[in-house]
This record gives structure tokens, sequence and C-alpha cells, in this order.
């Protein structure tokens, strides 16, 4: 990857698009988390309802401190949750209450990662902040898993698809429950 491709995604991020990129399993299409507009449209990319809620992946956990109420994670959790990443392990995490309802959809959590997928990792630095980041594919279909098959379906509705490759996973990462430890979705 060099660095003009990086430079480009970040410019389409800041200007409000959605863009497509690999992670560890699938590719994914996200945009920044904190511009509704941009927000709105990878919903309707995807098809899916605001009441579901999304998922932002950042570089590091630092990123992520401004959506999360870590206050309300029972003792013990936190540590368990920063020795899981970087890593394919996502965590509902409750959200602060100012966070958006377009991000959290009908919930109080918020789904996060810190990825180690080397360019999901480097798209986050670059941007200085997480991502939106979802299954690149309509709601009920499987996900892209190449740049060239990301194109075919859903180029017309994205500003940039950043080339890469997945990080050979098969399944999208485990997602379990900050406060439980519970498994909400096997990997």
């Amino acid at each position: 990857m060099t660095q003009q491709v990086l430079f480009t995604a970040v410019e389409h991020l800041e200007q409000g698009g959605v863009i497509g990129y690999a992670t560890e399993a699938v590719f994914g299409i996200g945009c920044d988390p904190d511009n509704g507009e941009a927000v709105q449209r990878v919903l309707a990319i995807k098809e899916r309802p605001i009441d579901k809620g999304l998922v932002l992946i950042a570089a590091d956990v630092s990123q992520l401190l401004p959506y999360l109420d870590l206050t309300r994670l029972p003792a013990g959790r936190l540590e368990v949750i920063l020795e899981s990443w970087p890593g394919p392990y996502t965590w509902v995490i409750p959200a602060r209450p100012e966070v958006p309802e377009w991000l959290k959809g009908r919930f109080d959590s918020l789904a996060v990662r810190v990825t180690d997928h080397p360019q999901a990792h480097a798209l986050c630095l670059a941007f200085g902040k997480p991502l939106v980041s979802t299954s690149a594919n309509k709601s009920g279909e499987e996900p892209a898993r190449s740049a060239d098959e990301l194109a075919e379906r859903l180029g017309s509705e994205l500003d940039y698809i950043l080339p890469g490759a997945t990080g050979g996973r098969t399944n999208p990462s485990l997602i379990r429950d900050g406060i439980t430890g519970a498994v909400l979705r096997p990997a």
C-alpha cells in the first residue's frame, strides 16, 4: 500500500465520503463516525436499519475513549478487553450519553474493535480517529472478500476503494458483551 492511496482514502473520509477497505476477514465499508450524513449513507448502501447500531474500528484504544463510558464496566473487565486487542475481538461497551443514535442504534452501548489488520490500522492512524466499519454487502448478503468483488457489487455507491487484501480470517470478528463477557456473535 502506498502512502498516496492511504492519503486519498483519508481525504475522502475527511470530506464525508464512504470508502471500502480490507479488514481481518472481509472487506468493509466505512466513514467518519462523527459525520451523520456519511453514516446515513453507509446505512442506505447496506440497506440496514439505524436501530441495529454499528461497529467502530480503531488503531488503538485511545481513539475509542471519546465514545465509551468505561466507568460502567465491572472491575477487571477493562483489563480483559485490553488484553484481547489489537485483534479480531469486537466488544460491546457502554457508550457515553452524547454518542449519537446513528452509531449506537437502539442501544446505550457501542460495538468497538482495535484492529490488527495492518491496512485498517494504518487507515485509522492516518485518519486520526476510529471509523464506522461494517461488512461490505447489502444486509443479508455475503460480504465482499476482495477489492474487485467490492467494486463489482457496491463500487458505484462508494467514493473510494482502498486497494488491499483481507487478513485471511474465515469469519468476521467475535463479538462479546463488555459487561458480562458473554459471546453475542461467535467468530
